[in-house]
């Protein structure tokens, strides 16, 4: 068939006939004008579309010039011999030469197809074969898909996929095209699927052998063999004694601006309108803006990526003995708008740590093809206040606090002049300045570590020095270690209390709160009660209020399992069951208990975590709110023993900081990164070799979801469909029940004080009420402090007057 016209001017009548003809063609071979891929440049028969569709996108796009075995159309594909390949691949123009268009890509760099781009269109052409011979609703590629997604979105193990595979074979026509076994599914998802490397590394984690260490046989650091030692300690050569697993991240990229939806996305943040003075994406925030000015070119370009890297450890076994520890490394493209950029199909493994140890400080040794610093611990331990931490010794608790807020305080403040309540001393300092980038550098160059045990690697970037915050703080497990210490102090649970001999003990030292020391008996020490302790039926009343407790569903876990009635204790708290008791059952809980400075100083911290995790944060209110914060640690240092404040506690003072410059929370919590260990962890079926299912397993879902893109009616596993409540099959049996007059109008009321619509008129009635009664302004002034319910009763009772016929008179009105 004549194909010249693919280089005609589209404004051509030989383009015209040219396109006819290969959609006639394409009709007559495949038997169908509904479903047929679009040969046009931007979807190179990726996309199924009508007839219709086609030929304007022909007309619109061009033809991909590079299509010239219609293979797709049912045009027999000629034998492709290594010596036409490399005609093609000198002439410059790749069957897929769009990418290397659209994101400056070099000839060098297809990999993103797999091993071979022809492996992948033989892929795509098979894949267009009907599950049988005249079934057109379902292609062997897409049924395959939707089989495989199904698969990942249950967590179904590879045995049973198989035998599903077997059953849907024996249950279809003969002749059908479905894979008999995972195997076969697998090889055939891993040309759509990407690469990754397997490095060997040293056991001690010293070094990878990689670059200069290709080759060598033993560590140059510790001189430990490189290959696994058998039972009878004997080398097995060959067999390497630990692995990392390197899933690289630039062909992945490609792929994501390979879908024209994602590309549109990544650019999201530059074509979005902004509110001002409002932060609801890192876009908004003083970290993005500095880098746009720092590297104009950079910021002028929507498409550069801004990358966070998350890493954590988890246990892939089920047995919860087992001290294995593998560690994934993640990241997240915050390019991305925010109702994708935490989602599950947009994090991308880059790289997995085989265990069975962590690596703890020696990560960055793994993270040179990408790049992280340990922990922090001791007198200096805050990585923001660094040598002027505000830290003390517990010389009873053998512990170090860290009290000392009040220089956060305005300088006039009441609080700084008061000894006895805080410890003992006025406080006339000044809050410390939080470090550079620079200064941090310069410190760890010189031997002064401070809190840093050495030197991070991602100061090798050039612009790690000039971010103001380059590890953020994690607001999720800050939040749960202050509700833990919290529940734990106020129902005394072993292990979790701060408070104790020790703590009272270490209170007589500092020389406040002498009342509260202990009192030694003969058969035992008693404590004195503090603001903190409450009485055996106070803490059976804060149970049985949290066993009580009904949330919506999906809110949370069922409070009431976590509750024991018994010893009266809170047992098994998740993270997200400390968020929603710091959030919202907290308050609750404790409203009639406790002391009210105590009280009210742990509800004003619940009230604050509610603030900060806001989805949308108004700048204006900042700095508000991170005064409060101050008043309210300085609150709890006045209440609560000196053992209580852990760096847990201290760093909530610096959280404001880094909503100020880094944006809202929910983009730099762990929570997706813990539920993604999840879905990890999911993917291990074979106890010896977990690392392997899970690589093998992810390559898998990055198949499913590039194909997802392309096939009509698959749903995509990463990016979850939303939940529309609805009734899709018939009721339960009901009870039909009357209700008397007095409950009704109880109803009605409510429904009355609890509707916005309806303020308005209460307003209005208030005004009537003040004009018509003027003995009772004084009272009304009285009843404008209460409850609605209060008021609305006064209305209906003292003066009688009817307040749905008083709405429907405003209403005519």
């Amino acid at each position: 068939m004549d194909k010249s016209w693919m280089h005609s001017d589209r404004r051509s009548k030989a383009y015209e006939l040219g396109v006819e003809a290969v959609l006639n063609f394409a009709v007559e071979n495949l038997l169908t004008t509904t479903h047929i891929r679009c040969p046009c440049v931007k979807c190179v028969n990726l996309k199924l579309f009508g007839v219709g569709i086609i030929r304007d996108h022909v007309y619109f796009n061009g033809i991909d010039q590079s299509y010239k075995n219609w293979i797709f159309h049912r045009e027999p594909w000629e034998a492709t011999t290594n010596a036409s390949r490399n005609v093609e691949e000198d002439d410059g123009h790749s069957r897929y030469s769009f990418v290397s268009e659209e994101i400056d890509m070099d000839d060098n760099d297809f990999g993103d197809f797999g091993f071979d781009p022809y492996e992948f269109a033989n892929v795509i052409g098979d894949g267009d074969q009907p599950v049988y011979p005249g079934y057109r609703k379902y292609t062997k590629l897409s049924a395959l898909v939707k089989l495989y997604n199904l698969k990942a979105k249950h967590g179904m193990s590879d045995v049973c996929f198989t035998e599903l595979l077997i059953l849907q074979g024996d249950l279809l026509l003969e002749g059908n095209t479905i894979p008999t076994s995972m195997y076969e599914a697998k090889k055939t998802l891993c040309a759509l699927g990407l690469s990754y490397e397997k490095m060997h590394a040293c056991p001690n984690d010293c070094i990878l052998y990689r670059k200069e260490y290709e080759d060598s046989t033993n560590c140059p650091t510790c001189g430990i063999s490189r290959w696994k030692e058998g039972k009878d300690s004997i080398l097995k050569e060959g067999v390497p004694a630990k692995v990392v697993w390197y899933f690289p991240p630039i062909p992945r990229f490609k792929r994501m601006f390979q879908s024209h939806e994602t590309a549109n996305s990544l650019t999201w943040h530059a074509a979005r309108k902004s509110i001002d003075g409002h932060m609801s994406h890192p876009a908004d925030s003083p970290s993005w803006k500095l880098l746009d000015d720092k590297w104009p070119e950079f910021g002028n370009e929507p498409r550069n990526l801004r990358l966070a890297l998350s890493s954590d450890g988890f246990n892939p076994h089920s047995s919860l003995s087992s001290r294995y520890s593998c560690w994934p490394v993640i990241l997240v493209t915050y390019n991305l708008p925010p109702w994708l950029c935490m989602k599950r199909k947009f994090m991308m493994l880059t790289l997995l740590i085989s265990g069975p140890k962590q690596p703890g400080n020696d990560i960055d040794v793994y993270l040179e093809p990408l790049i992280e610093v340990g922990i922090v611990k001791g007198y200096k331990a805050c990585p923001i206040c660094g040598d002027d931490t505000p830290s003390h010794r517990l010389k009873n608790g053998h512990k170090i606090c860290y009290i000392g807020h009040r220089k956060w305080l305005p300088i006039n403040h009441s609080y700084r002049r008061q000894r006895a309540a805080f410890n003992g001393k006025p406080e006339y300092g000044i809050p410390p300045e939080p470090l550079t980038g620079e200064e941090v550098l310069h410190m760890v160059e010189n031997g002064d570590r401070v809190c840093w045990k050495k030197k991070s690697i991602f100061f090798d970037l050039e612009y790690w020095k000039y971010l103001p915050v380059r590890h953020a703080l994690d607001v999720m497990h800050i939040e749960k270690n202050v509700c833990d210490s919290i529940i734990g102090t106020l129902l005394e649970i072993p292990g979790k209390n701060k408070d104790g001999i020790a703590a009272r003990l270490d209170l007589l030292n500092m020389g406040v709160k002498t009342d509260l020391q202990p009192q030694y008996g003969e058969r035992r020490t008693r404590l004195p009660p503090g603001p903190w302790n409450l009485s055996r039926a106070e803490k059976r009343e804060v149970c049985n209020s949290f066993y009580g407790m009904k949330v919506p569903e999906g809110y949370s876990s069922n409070i009431k399992n976590l509750v024991s009635l018994k010893d009266s204790r809170l047992l098994g708290l998740k993270s997200h069951d400390c968020h929603t008791l710091m959030q919202q059952l907290l308050p609750v809980a404790i409203r009639s208990v406790l002391e009210k400075p105590a009280r009210y100083a742990i509800t004003r911290l619940c009230f604050f975590f509610n603030a900060i995790c806001a989805k949308t944060v108004d700048v204006s209110k900042l700095d508000k709110l991170e005064e409060d914060v101050v008043v309210t640690l300085c609150l709890l240092e006045k209440y609560f023993p000196p053992s209580f404040f852990d760096i847990m506690v201290h760093l909530v003072v610096h959280l404001v900081r880094e909503v100020r410059l880094c944006g809202p929370v929910y983009f730099r919590w762990m929570y997706p990164f813990e539920r993604y260990m999840k879905v990890l962890k999911g993917y291990v079926q074979n106890r010896t070799r977990p690392e392997g299912c899970i690589a093998e397993r992810y390559i898998a879902e990055e198949a499913v979801e590039f194909c997802t893109q392309h096939l009509s009616d698959v749903s995509t596993v990463g990016v979850p469909s939303s939940q529309k409540m609805g009734v899709s099959k018939p009721l339960s049996g009901c009870t039909v029940s009357v209700v008397d007059q007095d409950l009704l109008n109880q109803a009605h009321l409510y429904v009355l004080e609890n509707t916005e619509e309806v303020l308005p008129y209460i307003e209005q009635h208030m005004i009537h009420i003040k004009t018509a009664y003027p003995k009772f302004r004084k009272r009304t002034k009285w009843l404008q402090d209460k409850h609605n319910s209060t008021f609305i009763q006064w209305l209906r009772f003292k003066f009688k007057v009817n307040l749905r016929k008083t709405i429907m008179a405003y209403q005519k009105i």
